[in-house]
C-alpha cells in the first residue's frame, strides 16, 4: 500500500504531550529568581512551543547575557522538576502506532533540547515508538525549527529512510514556517497551543487525533 508521506516528523510541545504546566511552572520560578515581574499564566503560554532562548529575547525583551542566564536557570529546575508535569494527549500513543504499523519512519522534532524531550517520551513509554529522535542542540546552536527539522531529514536518511515526501505535525507557526523552510508540509493540529492564524500555510487541519491517522496513513 502506498501512503501518502514516506516519513513523519513530529513536534512534541502541544503536539504529543500537553507540557504546558511544567513549562510555565518553570518560567514563573525562573523570573522569580531574576527578580524580574512574573507574566500572568495566559502570557506565559506564549513561551510554550518556539524555543525558550528566543522566548526570553523576543517577548521577555532580556538582553543576549540576561537571557543565557535565564536559560541556564530554566533548564536545570526544568530538568529536576518540569520534565515530570507532561501528559501525552489522549489518542497520541494509538497514532503513533498506527503510523508505526503501516511501516513508515517516525522522527521527533522538537525546539526542546533532546535530552528533557527523550526524558518526557521515556516516560510516557513513548520512546520506542520513534526511529529517530531529534532536538534542539544543548549550545541552542540548532533551536530554530528550521534546523531541527533539517537535520531531522539528514538523520532519517542516515538510516536509510525515503525522504522524498516527507511531513511534520506541529501546532504552531514556528513548526509550519520551520518546515516550510525545509520544502516540507504542515499538519497542523487544533489540540496544541497554536492560535487558529496559526495555522495560514499547514497542508491540512487536524481536529482530532483520528483525523490525524486518515491524514497520515490514509
Amino acid at each position: 500500500m502506498t501512503h501518502n508521506y514516506t516519513a513523519v516528523l513530529f513536534d512534541l510541545d502541544g503536539t504529543i504531550v500537553d507540557s504546558a504546566p511544567g513549562i510555565t511552572a518553570t518560567l514563573a520560578w525562573t523570573f522569580e529568581q531574576l527578580q524580574l515581574p512574573i507574566p500572568t499564566p495566559a502570557d506565559l503560554l506564549a513561551y510554550v512551543g518556539p524555543p525558550i532562548l528566543d522566548s526570553f529575547r523576543d517577548i521577555s525583551h532580556l538582553s543576549p547575557e540576561v537571557a543565557a542566564g535565564a536559560l541556564a536557570i530554566y533548564r536545570e529546575r526544568y530538568l529536576r522538576f518540569g520534565v515530570q508535569d507532561a501528559a501525552a494527549f489522549p489518542g497520541l500513543r494509538e497514532v503513533l502506532v498506527a503510523v508505526r504499523e503501516a511501516g513508515i519512519p517516525i522522527s521527533l522534532a522538537t525546539s526542546k533540547p533532546e535530552r528533557p524531550a527523550k526524558a518526557i517520551l521515556a516516560e510516557l513509554g513513548f520512546l520506542d515508538l520513534f526511529d529517530v529522535i531529534t532536538g534542539a542542540s544543548e549550545d541552542e546552536v540548532r533551536s530554530a525549527k528550521k534546523d531541527v527539522v533539517a537535520e531531522a531529514l539528514v538523520r532519517l536518511a542516515a538510516r536509510g529512510v525515503d525522504i522524498s515526501r516527507p511531513v511534520l505535525v506541529g501546532d504552531r507557526k514556528h513548526d509550519v514556517e520551520g518546515a516550510a523552510a525545509n520544502g516540507v508540509p504542515t499538519i497542523f493540529v487544533e489540540w496544541g497551543y497554536g492560535a487558529p492564524a496559526e495555522q495560514a500555510g499547514a497542508v491540512a487541519i487536524a481536529r482530532t487525533t483520528d483525523e490525524l491517522v486518515e491524514l497520515l496513513v490514509g
